[in-house]
């Protein structure tokens, strides 16, 4: 079973993950309702079981909290896919919401590169989170995960349906890089 369970305290977040590559229960306890709605979506689009619970200094902002999660889910991440043998290893996904398009590209080599493309919508705020800490969010699960991400926005009118589509097309992305396809480490060096 690809699983794992992180844990990650400092002064400013207290964070708890369980995942599994595989499926499995979803339940996630983080304080932010948007944050929760665009991780739930990453779960079930990728096929992964995800239990997290996450505090943090929301009197500061959501900001410690949301890349924190990103670390620890990361680090989730590469712990469960072990030395990789059999992995896909490459994801590429193409989600429309609506009248916005989200591509992402992975590489799960253990070169972490994190690059968004394209249109920057970024900015302001859906419900309670500062959209400026999605991109945050990836940046720290590419970074500990090990993964060269690209995520290119070629559409984005909206800022919710922006936002999903980005989590929607990383989680696909993650579904196909993650499946296991053989035995081998797919690399011709032999690791990754």
């Amino acid at each position: 079973m690809r699983s794992a369970s992180v844990k990650r305290k400092t002064k400013e977040t207290d964070i708890e993950v369980e995942i599994n590559l595989d499926g499995g229960e979803v339940n996630i306890d983080v304080p932010s309702g948007f944050f929760a709605h665009m991780l739930d979506s990453l779960s079930r689009h990728s096929g992964m079981g995800l239990k997290l619970v996450a505090r943090g200094d929301t009197d500061v902002d959501l900001h410690h909290t949301v890349e924190d999660i990103g670390i620890v889910m990361g680090l989730a991440i590469k712990k469960a896919l072990g030395d990789k043998a059999g992995i896909n290893r490459f994801g590429l996904a193409k989600i429309p919401m609506d009248e916005s398009l989200v591509e992402v590209c992975m590489d799960i080599s253990d070169r972490p590169y994190f690059a968004i493309h394209g249109e920057d919508p970024f900015h302001g705020q859906v419900g309670d989170l500062a959209l400026e800490l999605i991109p945050e969010f990836f940046r720290a699960v590419a970074f500990n995960a090990g993964i060269t991400l690209h995520v290119t926005v070629q559409s984005a009118r909206n800022s919710h349906h922006v936002s999903e589509a980005c989590f929607k097309s990383f989680a696909r992305a993650l579904r196909q890089a993650v499946r296991l396809t053989g035995s081998e480490i797919p690399s011709t060096k032999g690791v990754l």
